[in-house]
């Protein structure tokens, strides 16, 4: 089952609830704002976009959102403090939405190209 992580308020977390729901492809929306990925959740995503990206910390930074108010606080951390804090503050500096698709897929904001392959 796919799983979307995200805040209610987000615009894209709500165009990627359509989307799945469009084409009837079942999946739980969870809000950061109430229950945040777990270390392992967390871990299998980074993971997942490493694959992608090439490297754990390339992924870190493709999951961070530059754009929240918080980024001044993880932006000139060294990649580890990066991994932690972006964990600790998942509703807040994560790029959203996050889109999981068991422990091996994953994408970070709006992909609906790589979501389509997710029959």
């Amino acid at each position: 089952m796919i799983q979307i992580f995200g805040t209610n308020k987000s615009f894209d977390c709500k165009a990627a609830q359509r989307f799945f729901k469009e084409r009837r492809i079942p999946f739980q929306f969870v809000d950061l704002k109430e229950k945040e990925m777990s270390k392992g959740e967390f871990d299998s995503v980074v993971s997942a976009i490493a694959k992608v990206t090439g490297s754990r910390a390339a992924a870190i930074e493709a999951m961070t959102d530059t754009s929240s108010k918080e980024y001044a606080s993880i932006a000139y951390l060294d990649d580890s403090e990066k991994e932690n804090k972006l964990f600790e503050n998942q509703a807040k500096l994560l790029k959203q939405p996050v889109c999981r698709n068991g422990k091996m897929l994953a994408t970070v904001g709006m992909q609906q190209k790589t979501w389509e392959e997710w029959k």
